[in-house]
């Protein structure tokens, strides 16, 4: 029935593939803002069901009380969100274990976009679980996921091939960040940075819609108001970008330390001698141990970040509570708890930046502006830091907040803080987790596969060629009788000296005089962009992903300037899923 739904459905769209995305990518918004929705309401439940029932039956059962204004049975709850947490990740769903992203990177780069449907039903019950139970973690990677699985489930519904599934899967990743963070600009970024790593027009118009959607739809539920509320920050004085650069280097050392703890704890608990699923509540005993003194570091911290934001925490507290958030969230997400590192990493970047807020304000009073503006701008380092995703940091802060007066430091500090963190340590918090399994994702592919293969492998040696001196209407007449909208122009030595294609003459089309006195030189793209022979095809896919490009040349290493073949955009791609075809049979 399913099947034969689907391809009803396809039958009536068939006049236009891009028609079908475009509706397919609505779908997709409203489902995913729907689903963010109903995730945020069930957070809050089991918040209150966890932290309101459960205190009174530990008490009543347990006997425990206050002690020094401490609720001793704290540590209780979050393990007890760990008993319940671990069997749905272990037993039901294994991809919901952690922050998810990943997962989402890995289905887009080796599986073709095919994520189980249960992932989001597990990924939803489990994450609300963890965050409501106090795991320290965010709600915004489980929502990538959420919203990502149903664009692949989608997908899968309706027979769409890959490639497409794969834009499906970032439409889903691009609405859950424009709906949980109320931005849907960064949640386009986020999805075209880290999910698909492709810009190409092709994915940019299905996540843009999407993101829109989504959006608008969570508006509808949740209202029109920022993340957070802060007061107006701008630059004091130019002699603060000094201040604002050194900030972003320490942040960005900060952002590789995080890895690296979440790393080494993630290690620790999956080398531990005890059952897989019982591993989580281990993780939250011994959080809710760290929460008996620094309660603040419990679920997102969204409390916390808003009086870091206003100035309203002291120094010490600031600088003890980077350390205390960096344990908490790896003790959390590092033994197998579910949800998103994003919360966490904006806590961390808000008190770091706070903390070295308040010192430059002590050192320097008369040019520095306020504690929280460089808590704002924090926020944004770390994120950039620990994702290598600078456009989407700066958005998200951005949109979340409304203010724009800080965007100078904003941009200064992201930058420096990305390429520090670039520098100390070459993978993101997704791509570290992937790169432990031996999968190297880049730009939404697998680079270890791409690498071990060449140019020469993938060209096709045929290609059309004409002369400099060949006419508009020669042109013309060839592009009428060939399948190519592309031509190398040679001279008189058989050299390469560009590129014409379709699109570089279409202006001329209804202008017949120049028929005969337009030649192939007047058109010639020149520097045009080529492969080698001997280049990986890792190389290849730069390229395609820096232009929209759909063939390159390909030129030998003995002489750059003749073309012997060309890669197609299209030919590499298919090349490249029969490889990793192959290397996931074996």
């Amino acid at each position: 029935m399913q099947h034969f739904v689907s391809k009803k459905l396809l039958r009536l769209v068939s006049i236009s593939e891009t028609r079908l995305m475009i509706l397919l990518s609505v779908v997709v918004g409203v489902a995913t803002a729907l689903g963010a929705i109903a995730f945020i309401d069930l957070i809050e439940y089991c918040n209150k069901l966890f932290f309101g029932l459960t205190d009174q039956i530990l008490v009543s059962a347990v006997g425990f009380a206050n002690w020094g204004g401490y609720k001793l049975w704290l540590p209780l709850i979050p393990m007890l969100g760990g008993l319940i947490v671990g069997p749905i990740v272990y037993k039901f769903a294994s991809e919901a274990k952690g922050h998810g992203v990943p997962e989402v990177m890995n289905s887009v780069a080796r599986l073709g976009g095919i994520i189980r449907p249960r992932v989001a039903v597990a990924k939803t019950i489990a994450s609300a679980i963890c965050i409501g139970s106090g795991g320290s973690a965010g709600r915004e990677g489980p929502i990538v996921q959420i919203g990502s699985a149903l664009g692949s489930t989608i997908g899968q519904l309706f027979r769409m091939s890959g490639d497409q599934v794969k834009v499906l899967v970032g439409c889903g990743a691009a609405a859950g960040i424009a709906a949980v963070f109320n931005a849907p600009i960064a949640g386009v970024f986020f999805s075209l940075e880290i999910i698909l790593g492709d810009f190409t027009q092709r994915t940019f118009a299905p996540v843009i819609i999407s993101s829109v959607i989504a959006s608008a739809v969570s508006h509808a539920f949740l209202g029109d108001n920022p993340a957070f509320q802060v007061p107006e920050y701008a630059l004091v004085s130019s002699w603060e970008m000094i201040l604002y650069v050194i900030m972003g280097v320490m942040v960005g050392a900060l952002a590789v330390g995080f890895i690296k703890t979440l790393e080494g704890f993630e290690d620790f608990f999956d080398n531990l001698k005890i059952t897989d699923w019982t591993k989580p509540a281990l993780g939250g005993l011994l959080l809710g141990i760290v929460a008996l003194f620094f309660p603040q570091v419990l679920a997102d911290g969204y409390n916390t970040i808003s009086l870091v934001l206003n100035g309203e925490l002291a120094w010490g507290i600031l600088l003890t509570l980077v350390f205390m958030k960096i344990i908490a969230t790896s003790l959390t997400l590092g033994s197998g708890n579910s949800g998103g590192i994003f919360a966490p990493a904006l806590f961390m970047g808000a008190v770091a930046g706070g903390a070295f807020g308040v010192g430059v304000n002590y050192l320097f009073p008369g040019v520095t502006a306020g504690p929280g503006a460089y808590a704002l701008v924090g926020m944004a380092a770390m994120v950039a830091g620990t994702t290598h995703a600078p456009m989407t940091a700066m958005l998200i802060i951005f949109e979340m907040t409304g203010d724009y007066q800080i965007i100078l430091p904003l941009m200064a500090t992201v930058v420096i803080a990305s390429l520090v963190a670039g520098k100390l340590f070459p993978h993101s918090i997704y791509t570290a987790k992937l790169f432990k399994r031996g999968i190297d994702i880049r730009g939404g592919k697998d680079i270890n596969v791409l690498k071990s293969h060449t140019v020469i492998e993938v060209m096709d040696k045929k290609f059309e060629s004409i002369p400099l001196s060949t006419t508009l209407l020669e042109i013309l007449h060839k592009i009428e009788h060939t399948n190519e909208s592309y031509f190398m122009v040679h001279d008189h030595d058989n050299r390469l000296k560009g590129i014409i294609s379709f699109q570089d003459i279409r202006n001329f089309l209804t202008q017949h005089e120049l028929d005969y006195l337009v030649i192939a030189q007047d058109l010639v793209v020149p520097d045009t962009v080529v492969l080698k022979t001997s280049d990986d095809l890792q190389s290849a896919h730069n390229l395609f992903g820096m232009r929209d490009f759909e063939l390159i040349p390909v030129v030998t290493d003995a002489d750059p300037d003749r073309v012997v073949g060309v890669v197609r955009r299209e030919y590499l791609t298919d090349y490249y899923n029969k490889r990793l075809l192959e290397t996931l049979r074996k």
